[in-house]
Protein backbone atom coordinates (compact mmCIF):
# COMPACT_ATOMS: atom_id res chain seq x y z
CA UNK A 1 0.00 0.00 0.00
CA UNK A 2 1.47 3.39 -0.87
CA UNK A 3 1.13 6.69 1.44
CA UNK A 4 1.15 10.01 -0.02
CA UNK A 5 2.56 13.00 1.94
CA UNK A 6 2.50 16.56 1.72
CA UNK A 7 4.10 19.21 3.11
CA UNK A 8 4.05 22.85 3.54
CA UNK A 9 6.13 26.17 2.79
CA UNK A 10 8.22 25.85 5.91
CA UNK A 11 8.24 22.05 5.76
CA UNK A 12 11.32 22.12 3.57
CA UNK A 13 14.13 19.68 4.01
CA UNK A 14 16.91 17.01 3.21
CA UNK A 15 16.50 13.30 3.39
CA UNK A 16 18.81 10.53 1.44
CA UNK A 17 20.53 13.61 -0.28
CA UNK A 18 16.82 14.36 -1.54
CA UNK A 19 15.07 18.01 -0.95
CA UNK A 20 11.60 17.76 0.04
CA UNK A 21 9.29 20.76 -0.10
CA UNK A 22 5.82 21.87 -1.32
CA UNK A 23 6.49 21.38 -4.67
CA UNK A 24 6.60 17.65 -4.57
CA UNK A 25 4.71 14.45 -2.82
CA UNK A 26 6.30 11.90 -1.02
CA UNK A 27 5.50 8.06 -1.79
CA UNK A 28 6.22 5.67 1.06
CA UNK A 29 5.16 1.67 1.22
CA UNK A 30 3.57 0.31 3.56
CA UNK A 31 1.54 -2.46 5.19
CA UNK A 32 -1.67 -0.66 6.33
CA UNK A 33 -2.70 3.03 6.23
CA UNK A 34 -1.83 3.14 9.78
CA UNK A 35 2.15 1.95 9.01
CA UNK A 36 1.95 4.53 6.73
CA UNK A 37 0.95 7.47 9.06
CA UNK A 38 2.74 6.01 11.60
CA UNK A 39 6.31 5.99 9.01
CA UNK A 40 5.32 9.64 8.04
CA UNK A 41 5.64 10.74 11.70
CA UNK A 42 8.77 8.66 12.16
CA UNK A 43 10.42 10.53 9.23
CA UNK A 44 8.88 14.36 9.39
CA UNK A 45 7.49 14.49 12.65
CA UNK A 46 4.62 17.39 12.99
CA UNK A 47 6.24 19.31 9.71
CA UNK A 48 4.29 17.93 6.93
CA UNK A 49 1.11 18.93 5.65
CA UNK A 50 -1.35 15.87 4.70
CA UNK A 51 -0.82 12.41 4.80
CA UNK A 52 -3.26 10.50 1.91
CA UNK A 53 -3.66 6.40 1.96
CA UNK A 54 -3.58 5.24 -1.23
CA UNK A 55 -7.43 4.87 -2.12
CA UNK A 56 -7.94 8.73 -1.24
CA UNK A 57 -5.21 9.88 -3.55
CA UNK A 58 -6.56 12.42 -5.63
CA UNK A 59 -4.13 11.93 -9.45
CA UNK A 60 -5.12 15.17 -10.97
CA UNK A 61 -4.19 17.14 -7.49
CA UNK A 62 -0.40 16.34 -9.37
CA UNK A 63 -0.77 19.97 -11.42
CA UNK A 64 -0.12 21.57 -7.48
CA UNK A 65 3.25 19.51 -7.42
CA UNK A 66 5.60 20.78 -10.26
CA UNK A 67 8.83 18.45 -8.94
CA UNK A 68 6.14 15.51 -8.66
CA UNK A 69 6.46 12.22 -6.49
CA UNK A 70 9.78 11.24 -4.50
CA UNK A 71 9.84 7.74 -3.25
CA UNK A 72 11.15 7.10 0.39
Amino acid sequence: MKTYITFGQDHTRTIDGKTIDKDCVVVLESNSQEEGRNLAFELFGPKFCFEYPEKHWYEPSMKYYPRGYIAL
